[in-house]
């Protein structure tokens, strides 16, 4: 049965964040040793994967002549879950508006005009090099 709920934890994300930062398919111990210490136990880090396959997140297979090791990739990059839960944000916290998300966070992080300039600025020149 999958689950229909596209968010992750806090500790969901820690693991999808190593399984991200390695790039590539990973099995359990690999992840594991992404963990600072004291490191979670392999079940832990199983039953994560568990779960973030039964949410979408994750998928896994295994690689002929390797027994029974499962070997995870991330069907959900980094940058897409980042905008699912921006946009999540923007919808359930500020009616949808953009504007009133960005004019929260301006005030929220006391910027100045300057600094919002500065900002606006920098999407412009980030939008020029994609070109």
């Amino acid at each position: 049965m999958k689950r229909t709920d596209r968010t992750l934890t806090k500790s969901e994300f820690q693991l999808m964040t190593a399984l991200w930062d390695i790039g590539h398919s990973a099995c359990g111990k690999d992840i594991l040793e992404r963990y600072p210490d004291p490191k979670p136990t392999y079940t832990t880090i199983a039953t994560y994967l568990k779960i973030l396959y039964e949410k979408g997140f994750v998928d896994f297979f295994k690689k002929e002549g390797e027994g029974k090791t499962q070997w995870y990739v991330a069907k959900v990059t980094r940058q897409e879950y980042t905008r699912m839960t921006m946009q999540s944000v923007k919808r359930n916290f500020f009616g949808n508006s953009l504007k009133s998300m960005f004019s929260y966070f301006v005030k929220e992080e006391n910027l100045t005009p300057e600094e919002v300039m500065e900002i606006l600025l920098t999407i412009d020149k980030e939008e020029e090099d994609e070109l």
